[in-house]
């Protein structure tokens, strides 16, 4: 395969920005640019990456599988670009102890400590998955030196002190077929009498249920449950209709259904994950290494 970095670049940036236009807009380039890099770089792997539509493109099952590995690719480049620009830290050694929220857990740690390895392989990682208000508990008290975790809407604790790691808009998931699928926007009060499966983690069906209560509608819920997998597969499969951030969105079920997503005409706020530390408390090299690479894959995925 004769792929090169940018094509990479190129097609990570569409598939999270969700067309052509919106990524060439992103890397400040013309829409033929990224148009030529993606088609050769479909023809260089024998398969369709992109599915293309009027309202911009979707991964095909082989592109959502192929975006992780190209992901890991790039991250790994700029991996190994820090560790040659400042080969002191290779030397650091010692423990960490971090914290993680539930979706941190599911969608963003792995890719954080596998980078964190790969520049500080001398640190011993120790983690522990929580609720954020039990982790605020470990931070201040001196048990954890870092958390990554989901920030409450609307709250911020004067004992943090935090930096961003990833803000993701929330949209609705809807079963292929489904009769919204035809507008580029959703109103939850169009979808007000379908039943919704609410994700219980992080504060997630909080967010759906805030906004029930501003436009005055209460939707049957057909379940609860603390699994992203469950939201997709019972959705996928026509049994309702969810309200999560991009974040977690993935196009397939593991049962390979297709899921779409489109974006909701109401007002929710998005989801901010940061790292966080106690403030006043000087971050030791580790922990303040894990800190900075954690932001610049938020400056990278901007």
């Amino acid at each position: 395969m004769a792929f090169s970095l940018r094509q990479l670049q190129y097609f990570v940036a569409v598939a999270e920005n969700g067309s052509v236009s919106s990524a060439a807009h992103t890397l400040s380039i013309s829409q033929s640019t990224v148009t030529e890099a993606l088609r050769e770089l479909e023809l260089d792997l024998g398969f369709r990456l992109l599915e293309r539509h009027a309202r911009g493109a979707d991964l095909t099952l082989k592109g959502h599988h192929f975006l992780r590995h190209a992901r890991k690719i790039l991250g790994d480049v700029a991996d190994a670009r820090r560790a040659l620009a400042g080969p002191e830290t290779a030397a650091l050694t010692g423990r960490l102890s971090v914290g993680v929220t539930p979706l941190v857990a599911g969608y963003i740690y792995s890719d954080l400590i596998a980078r964190f390895r790969r520049a500080f392989p001398g640190i011993t990682v120790e983690a522990v998955e929580d609720a954020a208000d039990y982790l605020e508990h470990l931070l201040v008290g001196g048990e954890l030196d870092v958390a990554v975790m989901v920030l409450p809407p609307g709250r911020r604790s004067a004992a943090l002190q935090t930096e961003a790691v990833e803000v993701s808009p929330y949209r609705v998931w809807l079963p292929l077929g489904h009769t919204a699928l035809a507008e580029e926007r959703v109103s939850l009060r169009e979808l007000s009498g379908e039943p919704h499966v609410l994700l219980t983690i992080d504060e997630i069906a909080e967010a759906s249920e805030i906004v029930w209560r501003r436009l005055g509608i209460r939707p049957p819920v057909a379940f609860r449950t603390r699994s992203v997998e469950a939201v997709r597969s019972l959705v996928a499969t026509g049994a309702g209709v969810a309200v999560l951030p991009d974040l977690t969105y993935r196009p397939w079920s593991l049962e390979g259904d297709k899921i779409e997503a489109r974006t909701l005409v109401d007002d929710v706020p998005a989801v901010e994950v940061a790292t966080a530390w106690r403030r006043g408390s000087p971050l030791s090299g580790a922990a303040a290494g894990f800190v900075s690479i954690a932001a610049t894959r938020h400056a990278g995925r901007r």
